[in-house]
Order: structure tokens, then C-alpha cells, then sequence
């Protein structure tokens, strides 16, 4: 267990936490939520004792370990990456240094050899003989494969180290685990493997994540971090969503009737109550829901983005008509020989294992790049708007303020004022809209290339990653804008509910061809037969 008590902290001016008081309990996965910019990584850091607290102070019970995802990914470079792995337990990885020193000694003294025996002896006591099968195994299930692991960190890439500091903190069954972004740059199979090993993992886990999915399957509870409070909820993200939105509809709506609103909470604890990602949690999960007041239910702090696509005119039959599409870069054949057909009601997810394959597909589709071989013609009755995995040349040395980056795409020349107005939907209110557009984050990069793309009145969205730098506010506010769209769309994205609750056809885009199946993204995954065609054409 860990507790925190009266924990405070400011920076400057500015107020992150206000006397938290929270316990994290064993058997449980918190999910640490809160706005960009709340301190969610500054808290797992005075967890972890790497930054103190103003005051108050966190206990954990004695004798207990704890394991945090490091963020360094140049840290270990001269190490294999076996060891580094075992390096995740400090004391068995030093009982390890400490006897295999003690071992090489030319002149191997009594003393040498009673020390050896107490080390020995606390090597056992600590797991130490399944210590380099277990990074193994772990290693393996992230997708390092046996010939990288006698390997240095150094000749990894760096999805591969962001693999092997992930194992490093799950390595030895830490009694509390901290993850900080822990599916960024995991592929797909990497992440199913995660989600499954913290579902029967039994000790304490406090993670952060913009994955809603992935917070959905692996967590017990949601602790909320806003008003500089932490408030902890039982369910998963979805669970707390739809529970803030509703206690935010009924405090802003005083005239409903006390019994209405409680028979409201109660089909709706009724909704979630069996959705458990722990079995072993299911009954007491459902104790607590049913407990839930009114009153237990606050409304967020949080501001959600106005994402809406209008098209200007309707989308005829024709959409879009790919025939024999091949490039190669840098000497790597990256497509194929693609083709297929784009019908008006489609809203298509691209998949590859090669990210770059789907960049370069919509690349030629959007016309910034030619294609070796093949075509690819577009209805008459379609208007494209695309946005970019990388926008930066949109940004770089641009000094002008948002609202005349903004004027700049605006097909009707509209004044300052809707502009402004436009901009504040998009959360940049204020003097903000006076932002240079070279200093924005990455996150309000984002939300402009989306106001761009809004402004533009296109029937078809071509987008690579635009959950990519969205805090989850954005990512379920272009979620939801997105399954309201009444165009066709082509789409990539690591967001699991995102393409789940988007796509309804998957084009999985391989070294040898593609697959392209009507279907659901779930259904996608679970259909064995294209996932064996999927290892013919990967192999």
C-alpha cells in the first residue's frame, strides 16, 4: 500500500495540489487523470521520492518495493539489455554485481567465501534463479525477441528501448508500480500483452495515459486529479466520464426531480456495475457503485473542445478510386501495388506495422507526393481536407498571431471577431488567440490544424494520427466529432476506441498487399482468418 498525507505543492504562483490525502491499496490499478498541465506527471514523481513534496510526505509499508517506467531512454545505452531488465530490482541486481565480483577473484579468501554464502543465500530468498527467465519472458512479450536481448541498448531503436525500460519496471513483481505514458510507441500487440499482464497483475498500479481504451481494460478506479484535489472513483475512464458528464447535466438543470435524478444514477451504476476488468474485483466493484450518491459525483473542471465537420455540399457516389499505388523511399519498397474502391458511407481506419506506409499513402492521396506507379482519382463531387502526421512546416517560423494563421485558410475571408469566436471554441480564449503561431505546443498545434480543416467545409477527411499530442479531452472531443461526420473518411490512429467507435471498414496495409474488410475494428482483430492472412503477407 501508499499513502499520501497533506501532500501540497506549488510552483510559483500556481497551485497543483492542495493538501492530498489518498491511499493506493493493493490489487487495485488507479488510473491518474487530469487536464494537460495538472501536474499528473509531477505527482508519480513524489510518489516515487524524485521530487518532495511542500508538505505532507507518502508512506508505503515497509518492506515493500517500488518500480517506476523510466523516461530516459539514452540511460542505459552501454548495458545489455538483459541486465537492464534485472536492473528494475536494485537489490537483487546488486546481490548479482556483488557475488559475480566476489567469484572472479583470483585469491578467493574464508571471508570471500562466507560473504558469497550470505549472498547466496539472499539471491534465493529473492527469486534470483528465474530472475534472467523472467526478463526474458517479459521481454518477449513486448516483442523483443531473443536475438536483441544479449544485444547493448545502444544498437536498439527507440521503440525497442521504450519495450525494454517498460519490462525494466515490471521485472520481480514491484508491490506498487508507477507508468507514466506507458503504451507511447508500443505497436499493437505490444499493448494487448500489457493490458492482460496488468489485469492479473495483484499489487498496486497507478498509471497515466491518454489511452482511453487502454484505461478501460486495465483499471480498477480513476483517481481524479482537478481543483487541485485528487478524488478517487470505482470503474474504469468510462465509468467517470459518463458519471462527471451526468453530475455536471443535473447541477446545471436545478428543476429535475430529486427521484428522477437518483433513478438516473441508478441505471446507470446498473450499466457499469458488471463491467469489470478483474473478475476477482467484480463483487466488491459493485458494492461500492451501489453506494454511490449524488453527492459523491462532481462535476469536472475541464474544458472539452468544439469539434465539428460540416460539409459544404454532399458527397456524390463516386468518392475515390485507388488502382496499383506503389513508392519506394530510401531504397524500401513502402507500397505495394494498393488498390481499392472508397464508397460514400466509408469511414476507413489504415493499419501497417509500418507507420510509415500509411503516411505515405495519404500523402499521394492528399497530392503531396507522386507515386512511382499506379493512380488514384478522386469524385467530382468531393473536397479533401488532410491533416498531417507532421504539421510542422504549417508552424515553423511563422510569427503571425492565431487568429491570421486562421484568416490564411478561411475560404470566406471572415472577420476577426468569428475568427476569435471560432478560436475560443477551440479553447484559445482570451489573449491567446495573440499566440505566435511558431511557439504553440504540440497539443495546440493540433487543435489549429483541426480549425483549419473545420473552416474548410470538406466531404472527405484524410487524417494520420490526430489523436497524436491530444490530451483526452480533445481526443473524446474529436472522437465525438468525428462519428457525427456526415462524410467519407480516411483514417489512422493508435487510439483503440478511437478507430473502434469510427471505422466501419479496417485496410490493414502490408509489404505484399493489403486487407480490407468491412468490419469493425474488434472484429478486425478477433477474425482468425485475417489474422493469418495477415502473417502470410508480414512474413
Amino acid at each position: 500500500m501508499i499513502a499520501v498525507n497533506n501532500v501540497s505543492l506549488r510552483f510559483a504562483d500556481r497551485k497543483l495540489f492542495e493538501e492530498v490525502n489518498i491511499k493506493f491499496t493493493p490489487g487495485n490499478c488507479y488510473g491518474l487523470i487530469g487536464a494537460n498541465g495538472a501536474g499528473k506527471s509531477t505527482f508519480l514523481k513524489i510518489l516515487s521520492g524524485e521530487i518532495e513534496a511542500q508538505t505532507g510526505d507518502v508512506h508505503m509499508s515497509p518492506g515493500e518495493r517500488l518500480a517506476i517506467l523510466k523516461q530516459n531512454h539514452f540511460e542505459y545505452e552501454e548495458f545489455e539489455v538483459l541486465k537492464v531488465v534485472m536492473m528494475g530490482h536494485k537489490r537483487l541486481y546488486d546481490v548479482m554485481q556483488e557475488k559475480d565480483a566476489i567469484y572472479m577473484k583470483p585469491d578467493f579468501s574464508d571471508e570471500d567465501g562466507i560473504r558469497a554464502a550470505e549472498l547466496e543465500g539472499e539471491f534465493a530468498e529473492l527469486n534470483g534463479w528465474e530472475a534472467e527467465s523472467e526478463a526474458a519472458i517479459l521481454l518477449k512479450g513486448l516483442g523483443i525477441p531473443e536475438s536483441l536481448q544479449s544485444k547493448k541498448m545502444s544498437e536498439l531503436g527507440g521503440s525497442e528501448k521504450v519495450k525494454v525500460l517498460l519490462a525494466q519496471a515490471l521485472f520481480g513483481k514491484p508491490d506498487v508500480l508507477l507508468l507514466d505514458e506507458p503504451t507511447n510507441h508500443l505497436d499493437l500487440q505490444a499493448i494487448q500483452w500489457l493490458e492482460e499482464f496488468l489485469i492479473n497483475f495483484e499489487n498496486t498500479v497507478i498509471v497515466v495515459s491518454h489511452d482511453r481504451h487502454f484505461l478501460n481494460k486495465v483499471c480498477t478506479h480513476i483517481a481524479d486529479l482537478d481543483f487541485g484535489k485528487i478524488q478517487v472513483y470505482v470503474g474504469n475512464y468510462d465509468f467517470w466520464y459518463e458519471s462527471s458528464q451526468l453530475a455536471l447535466k443535473l447541477s446545471q438543470d436545478a428543476n429535475k426531480k430529486k427521484e428522477e435524478q437518483i433513478k438516473q444514477l441508478q441505471e446507470f451504476v446498473a450499466r457499469f456495475s458488471a463491467n469489470a476488468s478483474k473478475s476477482k474485483q467484480a463483487t466488491s466493484r459493485k458494492k461500492l457503485l451501489d453506494k454511490i450518491s449524488l453527492d459523491d459525483i462532481k462535476p469536472s473542471s475541464r474544458k472539452y473542445p468544439y469539434v465539428h465537420f460540416a460539409p459544404e455540399r454532399e458527397i456524390g457516389n463516386d468518392v475515390l478510386q485507388v488502382e496499383g499505388l506503389s513508392k519506394t523511399i530510401d531504397g524500401v519498397k513502402v507500397l505495394d501495388n494498393v488498390s481499392f474502391i472508397m464508397n460514400r458511407e466509408d469511414k476507413i481506419a489504415f493499419l501497417s506495422r509500418n507507420e510509415l506506409a500509411v503516411s505515405t499513402l495519404f500523402k499521394i492521396l492528399a497530392g503531396e507526393m507522386e507515386p512511382d506507379n499506379g493512380t488514384y482519382k478522386w469524385g467530382v463531387t468531393t473536397s479533401q481536407a488532410f491533416f498531417p502526421k507532421d504539421n510542422s512546416e504549417y508552424f515553423e517560423g511563422n510569427d503571425v498571431d492565431l487568429v491570421d494563421w486562421l484568416r490564411q485558410y478561411s475560404p470566406n475571408d471572415q472577420s476577426e471577431s468569428f475568427l476569435r469566436g471560432f478560436l475560443g471554441r477551440m479553447l484559445f480564449s482570451g489573449e491567446e488567440v495573440k499566440k505566435k503561431a511558431s511557439v504553440l505546443s504540440g497539443g495546440e498545434k493540433v487543435r489549429c490544424m483541426l480549425s483549419k480543416m473545420m473552416l474548410s467545409g470538406a466531404n472527405v477527411l484524410l487524417l494520420d494520427e490526430p489523436t497524436n499530442h491530444l490530451d483526452l479531452e480533445s481526443i473524446t472531443a474529436l472522437n465525438n466529432g468525428l462519428m457525427s461526420f456526415k462524410g467519407a473518411m480516411l483514417f489512422s490512429s493508435h487510439d483503440h476506441q478511437f478507430v473502434e467507435t469510427v471505422a466501419n471498414r479496417i485496410i490493414e496495409v502490408t509489404p505484399n498487399g493489403i486487407v480490407d474488410k468491412q468490419t469493425t475494428y474488434d472484429e478486425f482483430l478477433s477474425d482468425q482468418e485475417i489474422q493469418k492472412r495477415l502473417v502470410e503477407l508480414y512474413a
